[in-house]
Parts: C-alpha cells; structure tokens; sequence
C-alpha cells in the first residue's frame, strides 16, 4: 500500500529553563489560570502574552509534559489535563534566548474526574469550536435525523473524506508554530493530517460524541502523523480521516475503522 505523507507541527520541549524570577507566584495564578472548567478535565490560561517574546505553557504531571505556544492577542485558550487524575504543574515560560526560557508563572492543581471521557468533549486550543462555528452547523445538519452515535460519526466521516483534500502546499512550507482552525479548514476544503484530524474530533465533540486527536506514527504514512481515536460502542476505536480521503480518492479499499496496532502514539488530545 502507498504511503500517504503527512507534515505536522510539533510541540518542541524546553531546552533551558530560568526559574529564579520573583514573578514566578502561586499567588498570582488568579490573574491566568482559569480552573472554573477543571471538572471538565481543561484549564483556561489569560495570560498578556508579548507579540515579541515567544511564551509557552507546560502542563506536567510527574516526568510528562505538554508544551504549547501561547497566542498573542487571544483573550483565553483551553487546555487540556490528558495524564489522568492526580496533581499537575501549571507553568507559563518566557523566551530570553535562544532556546532558554524564563519561568514567570506557575500553579498546581488536582484532577479527579470520575469518567475521563468528559476530556474528549471540550474546545481546546488546536481544536476549538463553538456551537456557532460553521463546522459544528455543518456537523449538526448531517446529523440530523441519525439516530445512533455510529450513524452520526459515519456522516461526518464520509463529508470529510469526500470533501477535505491534502493540502500538499502546506505540507511543505509548514511553520513549526501551526495551529490547525476547523473553520478555515471546512472552507478551504484542504489541510494536512492535523487539520484533518482537529476537523474530525471538533465536528464529533460538537455532537457530544467523545473524540481525541492522537499523534504519533502509523504504517500508513511516513513520517509524524495525525490521526482521531472515537468512543463508540462502550470502547475506543481508531479512525483515519486523512488516509481514507487517499484511498477513497485513488478508489483503493478502506475501512471506517483502522486496526489500533498500526498506530503507536505519542502525543493525545
């Protein structure tokens, strides 16, 4: 089978981080982190990011993290807590050079969700929507009169592999900072993997069907790709809308749902 290749940004991990600042405080974590959100398993950060000083957040639970680029101008972005239950370290770094980072906020909270599927549920920064966002109507008006969970994803998955192309452009001049945007992708009718995927999980979570972007490698593709796992029929199952939209379009075989063991992830959202 032809491999399908698939670009995507990923999250660079601190190299050197300054931790000395007195602006480090636990105290001010009332001016940044938003916790009201936190039974939903996410965190929101309102943190005045300088357009000229690149600023990241750590989310880390024991020796795992995840690194995301804040967004200059943006009011508030979620984040989710994807470790599990248990006590995790909220910290907000700023670039002094090259890649040392200063740390100029940090806050631990606890988790204890009882059913953590209510994660794969929410608006997150590389998969936020609204109820108003053109791709959740889209994913309502093809859910409309579907009655089953498996009706509903089946729709959305076949507008998207008809309707979504690769983007081959991008691909290749790809910004280690790019951020997928359902709403750019559903109009342009074209991303790469991770838009393909972000698409997928934000039309599903708009339909209160749990969904989580996964990242990582597959057999399918040659190098870092993106894909969704969906919770169907009381467990997890992996679906590929970016390889199916291949196949369908080269009129090989393909499966709504992909055997779990061709894919190894390293990243989840």
């Amino acid at each position: 089978m032809r491999k399908f290749i698939c670009i995507i940004a990923a999250f660079v991990l601190i190299a050197s981080i300054n931790a000395t600042t007195a602006q480090a405080s636990e105290a001010a974590a009332s001016d940044w982190l938003d916790t009201s959100h936190l039974s939903n398993g996410v965190i929101a950060i309102d943190y005045p990011v300088n357009a000229k000083v690149k600023t990241k957040l750590m989310v880390a639970k024991g020796q795992t993290n995840y690194t995301y680029n804040l967004t200059s101008g943006k009011t508030s972005e979620q984040f989710p807590l994807q470790l599990g239950n248990g006590q995790y370290t909220i910290s907000v770094l700023e670039n002094t050079s090259g890649s040392k980072y200063k740390l100029v906020r940090k806050q631990t909270v606890t988790l204890s969700l009882k059913d953590s599927k209510v994660l794969y549920l929410n608006s997150i920064q590389n998969i936020s929507w609204t109820n108003t966002s053109s791709a959740i109507v889209k994913a309502k008006e093809l859910a409309k009169n579907k009655k089953t969970d498996m009706e509903k994803v089946k729709a959305i998955y076949d507008f998207i592999i008809t309707n979504i192309n690769y983007d081959h452009q991008l691909a290749a001049n790809l910004s280690v900072d790019y951020l997928p945007n359902i709403d750019r992708t559903l109009k342009s009718k074209k991303d790469i993997c991770y838009g393909y995927a972000a698409l997928f999980a934000g039309m599903l979570r708009g339909l209160d069907i749990p969904t989580k972007l996964m990242m990582g490698k597959s057999t399918y593709v040659d190098v870092y790709h993106a894909w969704n796992e969906v919770y169907l029929g009381g467990k997890w199952v992996t679906i590929d809308t970016t390889v199916d939209a291949g196949l369908k379009k080269g009129n090989k075989k393909f499966e709504l749902i992909k055997d779990a063991a061709k894919y190894t992830a390293s990243k989840q959202y």
